[in-house]
């Protein structure tokens, strides 16, 4: 199998981690490693992987605050929970923060590779449906975007920010919130770094880039998008 699938390893036994990483890569997966909960949190928000196997008990965030954390920043992909914490407290509590399922160490390697298949076939039989948007048309799961029938091409970064706004129709996002949840913990950015990103989406994207009818900018507060602004514009006008 070929799946070209990305799969993110959270686990602080190298032995262990290596293990896993060498059958699922025979098994034709691309994989990521991370040994402590901020590594997976950055790697998990950078790489967007289609499945993460997450250990629980990790240096600095455990696996629970990373579930969490990822969960409340729309992060959707499945999570396996792969934990020496066997009791059903410790189960219920994985699952209550976001765990689509729960293997206990030790565990057979076949039945922990099948369960990851599973997962992930699920989660291609609910592949995202596009996002439209006057003449704009949002291609999620391959990160495409096309406006009037012509692809526009947007950075990653570009498309990370289109999809938080996308997302959250109505809700205005403070520039501090964008880095926060756009860019990787570490990166050192600014109001201006925002601004910036923000002016070329409107510049790929909006008819009019000076006056946007989607990307809005609320003035003090930050940014937010607004899918029915052109229409309600529109409709305003023929109605006197």
């Amino acid at each position: 199998m070929n799946t070209e699938e990305t799969i993110l390893i959270v686990e602080d036994d190298v032995s262990l981690m290596q293990g896993l990483t060498h059958n699922l890569k025979f098994d034709g997966y691309r994989v990521l490693q991370a040994t402590d909960g901020q590594a997976a949190l950055v790697l998990a928000k950078q790489h967007r992987p289609a499945l993460i196997v997450l250990d629980i008990m990790l240096p600095g965030l455990n696996g629970l605050d990373v579930l969490r954390m990822l969960r409340a920043d729309g992060f959707e992909m499945p999570v396996i929970i792969l934990s020496a914490l066997g009791m059903q407290s410790d189960k219920v509590q994985g699952l209550k923060a976001g765990a689509d399922d729960y293997v206990t160490k030790p565990f057979g390697l076949s039945e922990l590779l099948a369960r990851i298949d599973s997962s992930l076939r699920r989660t291609r039989k609910a592949a995202s449906a596009p996002i439209r948007y006057g003449d704009v048309v949002v291609d999620v799961d391959n990160r495409m975007v096309t406006k009037s029938g012509e692809t526009v091409r947007l950075t990653s970064r570009e498309f990370d920010l289109l999809m938080l706004l996308l997302n959250h129709p109505g809700r205005v996002f403070s520039r501090r919130e964008i880095l926060a949840q756009t860019w990787s913990n570490d990166y050192e950015g600014t109001d201006r770094t925002v601004d910036n990103f923000v002016r070329s989406l409107r510049k790929k994207l909006e008819d009019d880039p000076a006056a946007p009818d989607h990307l809005l900018t609320e003035h003090g507060l930050g940014y937010r998008f607004d899918p029915q602004r052109q229409k309600r514009a529109q409709s305003q006008g023929s109605g006197g």
